[in-house]
């Protein structure tokens, strides 16, 4: 099967699972969750109120042509508008999401590389206190709190020293860097310590092999071994956890946007869930959504790339 029949084919599976996340979609934020127009209103408030923003919000209708509405908006991207801002909701993600990437790509693809790098260096030095120190660390970055770093950073590095700012946002690509610097580092340590964790137990795992044994036999270095053999066979593993973060990275580092005023998506999310603006949450979670199962079949895809042994089925 070639490439191409294969990710169509994978794009009509992915219609029923489509029409089955919107249905929770729809569930959570219609049927489950509390009722968005006493939210919005409060306590004190006549029938005649209730009805006419019901009405005007568009929950008076059928729950069927609700819930075709989050269908529809899965294929179209059209959300509607923000209940809390007034405005497209695809306008605002448009605007949204460019700021958040300039967070989270950077730092993805720093954490990325650091992360590799010292996977590999624990690696081939197995064992020894260069491996133990490593995996103390990383379990060590793995315990704080993500909270605990941006207070403290923002305090020291910050406050304290003045060496970044210490929040807010220019547009602009070279007028942001000041601002995401810091963020971008808070990113990285949050990132490097599961992720080593993780690559550190994949090489390992493929160290202890039996062709890593044989290619050793031959007179093989370890330095070829370990780059020409094992990190080769251990691209699987990592190309699932590198890729499957990626949808994520579109949608914000919510807690780091918040803390530092960067008007990204993560922003709009938390100020979303703080004002009960249900068309804007439910507008992340399709996005969401849709971006797994588009990079699901990219990840799928790339495995016949880097494993010439896997075949589209």
């Amino acid at each position: 099967m070639s490439i191409y029949q294969y990710i169509i084919r994978r794009l009509l599976y992915s219609i029923p699972i489509i029409l089955g996340v919107c249905l929770i979609i729809f569930v959570l934020f219609n049927l489950v969750s509390p009722d968005p127009v006493l939210l919005m209103l409060g306590k004190h408030v006549t029938a005649s109120q209730i009805a006419d923003l019901r009405r005007e919000l568009g929950l008076d209708r059928p729950w069927f042509l609700q819930y075709w509405d989050v269908v529809k908006s899965s294929f179209t991207f059209e959300f509607g508008r923000s209940w809390s801002r007034k405005q497209e909701i695809w306008q605002m993600i448009k605007q949204g999401a460019p700021v958040s990437l300039s967070l989270t790509l950077p730092g993805f693809i720093l954490s990325a590389i650091i992360s590799i790098a010292i996977s590999i260096m624990v690696a081939f030095f197995r064992g020894t206190w260069i491996d133990k120190f490593a995996v103390f660390i990383s379990v060590a970055m793995v315990s704080i709190s993500s909270l605990a770093y941006i207070l403290f950073f923002q305090w020291y590095l910050a406050f304290k020293l003045g060496i970044f700012e210490i929040s807010g946002y220019e547009h602009g690509f070279f007028e942001c860097i000041p601002y995401v610097i810091l963020p971008i580092i808070i990113y990285i340590i949050l990132s490097v310590g599961p992720d080593v964790r993780f690559y550190r137990t994949v090489l390992l795992d493929e160290i202890y092999q039996d062709y890593v044994r044989t290619a050793r036999a031959k007179g093989l270095s370890e330095t070829y071994v370990l780059f020409k053999h094992v990190l080769k066979n251990a691209m699987i593993p990592i190309i699932t956890n590198l890729v499957i973060s990626l949808p994520f990275l579109i949608l914000g580092a919510l807690l780091l946007e918040s803390f530092f005023g960067i008007p990204g998506l993560g922003g709009i999310t938390l100020e979303a869930v703080n004002t009960s603006d249900f068309p804007v949450l439910k507008a992340m979670a399709v996005l969401s959504s849709m971006a797994y199962i588009v990079f699901s079949i990219i990840t799928d895809v790339l495995y016949t790339v880097f494993d010439p042994r896997v075949r589209l089925k």
